[in-house]
This record gives structure tokens, C-alpha cells and sequence, in this order.
């Protein structure tokens, strides 16, 4: 279903917007394929995530968020090192989705109800091995094929429908699903 232009100024429904946000920040680290970013910016709309933190100076994709980044709280942090020191700050979770390096599948962790950022990593190196350290946990997304990983933006996708899952089970009664 297509949802018709709202016929309001985008910061009066990005304040409205702001009122039904979740506790659930998304970051992409170092990331390689601008489309991928794009994508995972229009999903996090879909979860109305409290913010995207795009880690690194490479542009994402605008066409792929199909214009969901002009509601979105969509925040530039120049390094992983900067990215670490700013969660330690505001005492943001880190839950590092990383197949590599997990300690945890997804549906045994424990992903936090309240501010959690759920960081996922370059298509081809994955998340920053200090992101990692700094992980309250790392966590793999189960896979039965011979397909070495998700792509970043299905990962991310899958993370975020968990997480909402958990903590929303009934939905909101946005559409009418209780």
C-alpha cells in the first residue's frame, strides 16, 4: 500500500513522528554500498527507530530510502573511536550484529528495551573491531543456506523486526492489529 503525501510541512510530521519513536537507535559502520544505507534508512522509518547513526563519510543512497530521510533523525558520526565514545557517554548498549565474531544468536539475546543501538558493519569487513570490545553483545542472525551473510540491509531488517517483536507484540493499533 502506497500512503498518499501527508499535505504537511515534513518537520510538523517529523514532531508527530517524534512522539511514537521507539527507544531503538540503528548504526551503519563503514559502510561500502550506498543503496544498502538507503534501504536500511527506510526500514528504520518503518520501525520508527529514535535515530540512524551513519559512522564514516561515504553518502548513502536517497533514492533508496525512497524519501523517508527527510523524517528521520539521521546523525553523522566521523569514526567508530568517536562512535564508542559517544555511546559511553549517553550510556547507549551496543549490540553489535556481526556473524564472525558472534557470542549469541539472535533469538537467545538479550537486546535492550531501552537505548540500544543496533550497529551493523561494512558488507565486506564487517563492524569495526572497537565497536566490537565495546559490544554488550555480538550477535549472529541464524542462517540454514550456504550464503556466508545477509545482506547488511536484510540483517538490519530482521534486527529491528525482533526487537519491535519483543517489545510490541500487539503492535500499536496502527493498523488496526492489536
Amino acid at each position: 500500500m502506497r500512503v498518499a503525501p501527508l499535505g504537511y510541512p515534513s518537520e510538523e510530521v517529523r514532531r508527530e513522528l517524534a512522539r511514537l519513536r521507539h527507544p531503538l537507535r540503528i548504526a551503519v559502520d563503514r559502510f561500502k554500498n550506498p543503496f544498502n544505507v538507503g534501504a536500511i534508512i527506510r526500514t528504520a522509518h518503518s520501525f520508527l527507530a529514535q535515530e540512524i547513526l551513519l559512522l564514516g563519510e561515504a553518502p548513502y543512497y536517497k533514492r533508496a530510502s525512497m524519501g523517508m530521510e527527510k523524517y528521520e533523525h539521521i546523525v553523522h558520526v566521523a569514526s567508530p573511536a568517536r562512535f564508542v565514545q559517544l555511546a559511553s557517554e549517553k550510556d547507549w548498549r551496543i549490540i553489535a550484529f556481526e556473524r564472525d565474531h558472534a557470542r549469541v544468536g539472535l533469538w537467545q539475546a538479550e537486546l535492550p528495551a531501552r537505548d540500544a543501538v543496533l550497529v551493523f558493519g561494512n558488507e565486506d569487513t564487517g563492524v569495526d573491531p572497537s565497536i566490537l570490545d565495546a559490544a554488550e553483545q555480538v550477535v549472529a542472525i541464524p542462517m540454514f543456506g550456504v550464503n556466508h551473510s545477509y545482506p547488511v540491509s536484510v540483517a538490519a531488517g530482521i534486527a529491528m523486526a525482533e526487537w519491535t517483536r519483543r517489545y510490541y507484540p500487539r503492535g500499536r493499533g496502527i493498523l488496526g492489529w492489536q
